[in-house]
């Protein structure tokens, strides 16, 4: 039997995670935690009976408690109970699938307790990674990828020596808006930015994927999972979707990771790493596919990569920038306050007028947030 915690458990990643539990008679569920979906969470808490749950808002964990008082189960709220679920005492791999820099403070203490990471939340390494990957080492924690790139590098790497890799090639769909300009682009509403042609995901990361920021964002994170330099990490666009990424190695060979487009295979693989486990899913059919196709990345009319590769060598607190302000941003086109191509010039605009602080401690990551959003709120839109 595995004991898990799963943080973010109400979202994409999260009700994923729970769908391979139902699979599996040998994962148990001792610890949730969610943001403020408390009509959900009660759902999830009756039929997997974990011994905590948390809510990050102070109202929803009121009101889940409310519900929850015929049960044992103990409901907690904030940071604090995100964290007691993350430390959960029997737990012993924690999936960290909370959505945005919430789920930095959990990790870290997830990782001081002990518990190996099933890693989901982006955010962790693109701000944080310094402070991170050195705490798990000198912990002795495994921190496992989640996404579905870093996954197949992981999976391509496995056996073979670091210093072997010539690069890392980091596969994109190119999401709804591939080949379009920027032009085009200006009209696009909500509804269409939302229309990824292979991947079913929350809203945030389909628009990530839509303006590309959030391939930006895993070459970030896949330079610290993996201690390679940003320049041995190359985008490809796979629109099929089918290879989920590939390493290249001195001799030329390549190795890569392919199937079909189910976020449920990397969670599974995280879970049970180095087991495999059938999965009821649909498989690769390589005679009705017919064909893979490649291309080189639009930098120009999808700057955001652009200015992730550059953030990201710059490396310090300048990731969290970019981060944060994406986080806004993106929170305002889905508000339909602002035009789809307004996203990447807030972040390029405060990318442009912050100031760097090299190592930053966690509490000068959440700072820079915090400075970031009242530099959008401040910007004549």
């Amino acid at each position: 039997m595995k004991n898990i915690s799963v943080l973010g458990s109400t979202g994409s990643i999260g009700t994923q995670t729970l769908e391979i539990v139902r699979d599996n008679d040998d994962l148990k569920v001792v610890a949730l935690a969610a943001g403020k979906n408390a009509d959900l969470m009660e759902k999830q808490a009756r039929e997997f009976l974990p011994a905590i749950v948390a809510m990050y808002d102070e109202n929803a964990a009121k009101d889940l408690k409310e519900r929850l008082k015929d049960t044992n189960i103990k409901v907690l709220s904030g940071m604090d109970g995100v964290i007691c679920a993350a430390c959960a005492k029997d737990a012993e791999i924690v999936v960290t699938a909370c959505v945005g820099m919430i789920g930095i403070r959990p990790t870290i203490e997830a990782i001081k307790c002990k518990k190996d990471i099933a890693l989901a939340n982006k955010e962790t390494l693109v701000t944080a990674g310094h402070i991170v990957m050195k705490l798990a080492k000198d912990n002795h924690v495994n921190i496992y990828p989640v996404d579905s790139e870093h996954s197949a590098i992981f999976q391509s790497l496995k056996s073979e020596p670091h210093n072997r890799i010539n690069k890392i090639l980091l596969t994109a769909s190119g999401g709804p808006f591939r080949g379009k300009t920027l032009e085009e682009m200006k009209d696009m509403h909500v509804e269409d930015a939302l229309k990824h042609p292979n991947w079913s995901m929350g809203r945030k990361i389909t628009i990530d994927s839509a303006t590309m920021v959030n391939k930006g964002l895993e070459v970030m994170e896949a330079g610290w999972l993996f201690d390679v330099s940003l320049d041995k990490i190359q985008v490809v666009i796979q629109p099929q979707s089918i290879i989920h990424s590939m390493v290249e190695y001195v001799d030329g060979g390549i190795i890569a990771q392919l199937g079909v487009p189910d976020m449920k295979l990397p969670i599974e693989y995280a879970l049970f790493y180095p087991d495999r486990r059938p999965m009821n899913t649909p498989k690769v059919d390589f005679f009705k596919l017919g064909c893979i196709s490649f291309f080189e990345p639009d930098l120009v009319n999808f700057r955001a990569l652009k200015i992730a590769y550059e953030v990201g060598k710059r490396g310090g607190s300048l990731p969290t920038v970019f981060n944060a302000a994406n986080e806004l941003a993106v929170a305002k086109f889905l508000d339909r306050k602002i035009g789809f191509t307004k996203i990447t010039d807030i972040i390029e605009y405060c990318v442009n007028n912050s100031k760097n602080i090299e190592n930053p401690t966690v509490e000068q990551i959440l700072e820079t947030e915090v400075q970031t959003y009242e530099m959008i709120e401040s910007m004549k839109i």
